[in-house]
């Protein structure tokens, strides 16, 4: 049996519109420690990785390791009929053929409950490398989208480029070309505004516009974002959660 709920629905159902642009069917691995998601895209170019704590949920229990296949566009039409504020709490049995999605209005006095087919998912486990990262950029999240914004209008690609002197990103394309340079910085009134990096040695990698701001999708999640580079290795961008994170990995773009 497994039956998890949180106070607010705002936090599932932003987490399921930022992973289904990239995967639409998917496993959802639920232990007594919480929830967790792991896939990669269609292309093979990116993975996503999700851990939701069973700390952050108001009341949890899981009894049995359960995985529940999911199709996310699914998923996302029945989210979509509770509002952001309302209790919402997830239920499935161990033979369960359904997820059971229940959302609750105190102020209304109002219930309502949908059950959502689960699918047969023949998923491998992916497991991923331990990697050690010359630099790590820490960073509003707002900013990083208004970056990849920007510059999907100019190219496909982004070069991001870390020295002790800052973050560089930079693009080109047919029309032209551009770059943002953040240097490190802090406040103490607005820490969510600090850019932090720790380096170990320069690092630069070209990425994808594209699949970057899919995983902008993400931003209403956490106020900062995380990259950690290392050189011919995937990008990690992590949005920390509450009780949890949400990361992406992407490939590089490597010189031919």
């Amino acid at each position: 049996m497994l039956e998890g709920k949180l106070e607010q629905a705002s936090l599932f159902k932003k987490v399921v519109e930022a992973v289904r642009e990239l995967v639409q069917d998917c496993n959802f691995d639920c232990t007594e420690n919480g929830l967790a998601l792991q896939a990669m895209d269609t292309s093979h170019v990116s993975l996503v990785s999700l851990l939701l704590t069973a700390d952050g949920f108001s009341e949890y229990r899981c009894d049995r390791n359960l995985a529940l296949g999911i199709n996310l566009v699914s998923l996302t039409k029945i989210l979509r009929c509770g509002n952001n504020e309302d209790i919402l709490t997830l239920e499935a049995g161990d033979s369960a053929d359904s997820l059971v999605v229940r959302f609750e209005n105190t102020q209304q006095d109002r219930m309502s409950e949908y059950a959502l087919k689960l699918m047969d998912i023949d998923q491998e486990h992916l497991g991923i490398p331990e990697t050690e990262y010359a630099a790590s950029i820490t960073m509003p999240s707002t900013e990083f989208q208004r970056i990849c914004r920007d510059m999907q209008s100019i190219s496909e690609s982004i070069t991001i480029d870390c020295t002790k002197g800052g973050v560089k990103f930079t693009c080109e394309g047919d029309i032209g070309s551009g770059s943002v340079t953040l240097k490190p910085n802090s406040s103490a009134d607005k820490p969510e505004l600090c850019t932090k990096i720790d380096l170990s040695e320069p690092v630069s990698l070209t990425l994808s516009t594209k699949y970057l701001l899919n995983f902008c999708k993400a931003t209403g999640l956490s106020q900062q974002v995380t990259l950690k580079l290392a050189d011919e290795n995937p990008i990690l961008v992590e949005y920390p959660l509450s009780a949890g994170h949400l990361r992406f990995y992407l490939a590089p773009k490597l010189d031919e």
